[in-house]
């Protein structure tokens, strides 16, 4: 089950361009230790076919350096008997995430894992994009997979910190994940089936988002 479970790292996440409401500019540049008291994070809103209801599960860790998003039932295939739909799956979580005062959080890399059976000319793509409600979404983050390919798979995004979109102060607006898996058949045999899964081999999807803190500017 470890390799099954999604960890948001709270030291970076996958959100490159997110591109929202930022703290004012006198906000030092560096980043600073985890807040002291705990986080809590909840979902608000599951939606999408790669995240039926409750398959979807969210945990912070004991020290406020990460969280665990797990699915259970996130899964995209093409060829065979699969379903015409099957191909693309996707999901967009709704995390209402509360931090302790004078503090504020941003997403600086995220890591996504998974397991793939691409048959001989199919391919796939895994990708994500984030925002904080009220705010644009930032452009979708890809990778590309190709087959012939049956093996676990993963893959990062990363933020340099001047690109970082920090979450408003003294605001509460949720956080808001988008993630798909496509496969196309390509040129491989429409009788064999190539999937993609947003999981490890246990069955869990398991992704990694990693945070960056920094302290809120006084009033």
């Amino acid at each position: 089950m470890a390799r099954g479970l999604l960890r948001f790292l709270l030291s970076g996440g996958a959100l490159a361009a997110l591109l929202t409401a930022a703290l004012p500019a006198q906000a030092t540049p560096a980043f600073e230790d985890p807040p002291p008291d705990k986080i809590v994070i909840k979902v608000a809103t599951v939606n999408g076919s790669g995240c039926p209801q409750g398959t979807t599960a969210v945990a912070v860790s004991e020290d406020n350096t990460a969280f665990t998003v797990t699915y259970s039932d996130y899964l995209a295939q093409v060829g065979g008997n699969s379903d015409p739909t099957a191909f693309r799956k996707n999901c967009q979580l709704s995390l209402v995430v509360h931090v302790p005062g004078g503090f504020t959080y941003a997403i600086a890399s995220a890591d996504y894992r998974g397991f793939a059976a691409l048959q001989p000319g199919a391919s796939a793509m895994q990708r994500a994009s984030y925002y904080f409600q009220g705010s644009p979404s930032t452009q979708f983050r890809s990778h590309p997979f190709s087959g012939p390919l049956n093996d676990n798979w993963q893959a990062t995004d990363e933020t340099d910190w001047a690109q970082l979109v920090w979450a408003p102060c003294g605001v509460q607006r949720n956080f808001n994940i988008n993630t798909e898996l496509r496969v196309n058949l390509g040129s491989s045999s429409a009788s064999k089936v190539s999937f993609m899964t947003m999981d490890s081999t246990d069955g869990d999807i398991s992704t990694v988002y990693h945070l960056a803190w920094k302290q809120c500017p006084e009033k």
